[in-house]
Parts: structure tokens; sequence; C-alpha cells
């Protein structure tokens, strides 16, 4: 089956693009793809909390209510917004003083994590996150007509995982019309195309503790997502386990029972919102919200305890490959 497939950095993790040829109207797979490269790469310097000289950054440090911004930032936080309102606050998009706090203030990107069952033998009693009885989210206005972002002063925002899944369907978008295609921007992976339908790509899933690959779903379309602590875990400054996903009502690393969720959606901003908010609400929430959709939540203990119409493990990365092309290896 001929299409180009391109690996990058971006966004702190691996990008990966896999695009079918296309008819004569629509240009070659390659030229697609390096559209596509150009445009992530762009959307990370925008809008990385770990730049300066990003737009993020200047957005999060203007003294004014109103801040005029560029479409792809208004849209980034008007994402952030509706992630928040769709998970009853606790995907929040305005921990950036908390996360930097836990000691998540420079980019992790290529740094050797700690062990993540030394992490739970010595983690705190497990309960499910809770939204910010603040709702400091809800400050935020997108407002299009004038070209500006409205929010309290001093209030900062952060794209985080988020950004990763939007990203991954607005470069879903420019490929609209080719046959099929895959876009996997850090395990936030969007695919589509008539023939992706007709022969679905063959995603394999990881396992937090173990690392082992025993799933394979096949997918012809939409999102799937995986939030997981194994990513993103270290010391903080008094020598506690931190990871980067944070309880609102605390602001400090939730430790909530799952180390692992992976969810589907009709888009991967929507799988994305969906695992998070899956694996903050701990084992019950968790089951509650991906039950129509289904999906799979991983217990502290390693169990891998499938829900919903869908079984599939939890950190999703594209194969090599041939195994994209064939059968599961």
């Amino acid at each position: 089956m001929n299409e180009h497939d391109i690996t990058f950095d971006a966004m702190g993790s691996h990008v990966r693009l896999l695009i079918g040829e296309g008819g004569p109207e629509l240009p070659p797979a390659a030229e697609a793809a390096e559209a596509a490269r150009r445009f992530v790469l762009d959307y990370d310097a925008a809008l990385s909390r770990f730049k300066p000289d990003s737009e993020l950054c200047a957005l999060n440090r203007d003294p004014r209510e109103r801040v005029p911004a560029s479409s792809i930032l208004r849209r980034a936080v008007r994402a952030g917004i509706d992630a928040a309102a769709a998970s009853g606050g606790l995907v929040d998009p305005t921990l950036v003083d908390e996360i930097e706090a836990a000691g998540y203030v420079g980019s992790r990107a290529g740094m050797k994590g700690v062990p993540l069952d030394a992490a739970l033998a010595a983690a705190p009693a497990r309960r499910g996150a809770r939204p910010d009885p603040d709702r400091r989210w809800s400050g935020f206005a997108v407002d299009d007509e004038a070209g500006e972002i409205v929010r309290p002063p001093g209030l900062r925002f952060d794209t985080g995982g988020i950004g990763k899944g939007l990203a991954a369907d607005l470069v879903a978008e420019q490929l609209r019309g080719y046959p099929r295609f895959i876009v996997d921007c850090g395990g936030d992976i969007r695919i589509g195309g008539v023939d992706a339908l007709r022969s679905p790509y063959a995603v394999y899933a990881e396992h937090p503790l173990t690392g082992e690959r025993d799933h394979v779903l096949r997918l012809g379309f939409g999102g799937i997502a995986t939030s997981g602590l194994n990513v993103r875990i270290w010391r903080d400054a008094d020598g506690t386990f931190a990871h980067h996903l944070l309880d609102p009502a605390t602001g400090r690393p939730a430790w909530t029972g799952l180390i692992g969720v992976t969810a589907l959606g009709d888009t991967a901003l929507e799988a994305e919102t969906l695992s998070k908010a899956a694996l903050l609400s701990g084992p019950e929430g968790g089951k509650e919200l991906l039950g129509d959709r289904g999906g799979l939540l991983v217990h502290d203990s390693g169990w891998v305890e499938p829900v919903g119409p869908i079984a599939i493990s939890p950190r999703i990365r594209i194969p090599e490959w041939p195994a994209m092309a064939g059968a599961p290896r």
C-alpha cells in the first residue's frame, strides 16, 4: 500500500504522519506531509509554554484584560475552554502556577522519568480528583469578531495535552480528500479517509508498567488518545514523586487508582479530553465516562479493565511500517 511516512519531533513528542496518495486533483502525499510538518512546527512555536517567545507565553505575560490573538491561539484557547466545560472542570487549562510549583517548569522531552512502580509505592491514599470550585477556566473567553482573548490579567493558560489532540485534528482537516491517513501527535491519534474504512490501520497499545504491546486495535476513522502517569514522572523539590496530571481542587498530582486510560472519540481532541478526565476521575468515574464509547482503564496494580463496547490498552503508538500495512506481529 503506497503511503508517505514521516516522523519528526514537536510539542515535546514524536509526531508521525502516514498519508496515502490521492487523485490528480490533490498534491502528492509527500508534499502534503511536508506542509503538515511545517504547520505542526509553527503551531508548536506559537503555543508552547516552554518557549518564552511563543504567542502563548506573550498572552500569559500580557497585563491587559483583552489581548489580540492569532486565529490558531484563539482556536487553542477555545479548545481548552470546551474541554474544561465537557469534563466538568477536571481538564483545567489554567493550572500553570500549580504545574510549575510541582516541578514541571521546562520541557521534559527526552528526559528519563523515574520508575512508575516506585512512585506508586510512595504515593498517598488514592482518591478521585475534583474540579476547582472557583472555575478559573471560565474566566477565559474568545472574541473572534474582535480577534481577541479575554481573561483576568495574570490568569495563565496551558494548552497541554489538549493542544496535541487539536493539532492532530487540524492536520486531519488539511488532509481531507486523501484516501487514507493517520496523524499521531505524541499519542493523540486521528485517522481518516475512505480507504482507511476499507482497510483499517493497526494501532498497537503499550502497558504503562510493563511496556508490553499485547493489544492491537484496527481503526478506520476517528480519534484515539491515552493519558498515563508513566509518560512524565519526576521527584519534586522536597523529594516526593510528582507527575503532570493535577487534581484541580488541590493543585497537586492526582493519585486516583488509575495509571493509564485510553479513550475513543470522533476526534483526537475528544478522545484526549475523555482519557484525561477518566484518569482523573478514578476507577468508578472513569468507567462511567468511557461506558458509551469504550476504552480501557489500567489500575495501579497493572490490571487492565476493558470498558464499554471496545477494549484496548493504554499507551498508544503507531507500529513500524510492516505492521501498519499488514497483519499484527
